[in-house]
């Protein structure tokens, strides 16, 4: 089977994919808590191997102690890494939260700059990270965010076979079309926390398995993946 055969089907997976998801998820959004752009930025860095609820519980306290730029500018480093530590790996985010709080001043004027080329040399922000805050705070729409989640989740469904979150991100970008990625990334999520998580599961009783399963999908889609 040729290349642009495999990219044909994966096509025909996603349109299924983000119809139904379209459906189970109408309203899929950003479940991180934040009041600006930094903050949001904040949230999402923080936000790595960390749930999404445990970031919540610390930037309520972390939100009113630091409430301006300047605030972080001017932090120790050794009690920011106590106001952070229950989100894991607290060493490094703060290190990166504090350095990119003193670029976003200095080079920015104090505003989060809304371009992938500048967001990516902050330190901490790789793709996935640049990827919420472009699309969430700048209305832009360059790629997919791919958090564990969508990963886990475009193997499952045949979307992906990469490993790799950025060569994941570029199959995404190929076979969905470009309305469906400012909320795509947040309902893949979705549906991986109430339908089907990364805990040992029936996949068959899935909604989206189940669907892809049918007989008419499948002939519909031809799909020959083994």
């Amino acid at each position: 089977m040729s290349y642009r055969l495999k990219i044909d089907n994966r096509k025909k997976i996603a349109l299924v994919v983000a119809r139904e998801l379209r459906t189970l998820f109408p309203d899929a959004k950003i479940a991180l808590n934040f009041s600006n752009s930094w903050e949001l930025l904040v949230a999402v860095i923080l936000s790595a191997q960390c749930t999404d609820k445990k970031v919540n519980e610390v930037t309520e306290k972390l939100f009113k102690k630091y409430k301006t730029l300047d605030d972080y500018v001017n932090a120790s480093q050794l009690e920011f890494q106590q106001d952070i530590f229950q989100t894991g790996f607290y060493h490094n985010k703060a290190k990166n939260i504090l350095a990119s709080a003193k670029i976003i001043k200095e080079k920015y004027k104090g505003k989060i700059p809304c371009t992938m080329d500048e967001l990516i040399q902050l330190p901490g922000v790789a793709r996935k990270t640049a990827n919420i805050v472009l699309g969430t705070a700048c209305g832009v729409y360059v790629g997919i965010a791919v958090d564990t989640h969508v990963r886990r989740l475009s193997n499952l469904l045949g979307l992906s076979p990469e490993k790799n979150p950025d060569k994941i991100e570029r199959d995404l970008m190929q076979i969905f079309p470009k309305q469906e990625w400012p909320k795509i990334s947040y309902r893949l999520i979705e549906y991986g926390r109430k339908y089907c998580p990364a805990k040992k599961h029936n996949h068959g009783a899935c909604p989206l398995t189940m669907i892809l399963n049918k007989q008419e999908t499948k002939d519909k889609i031809q799909t020959i993946n083994k």
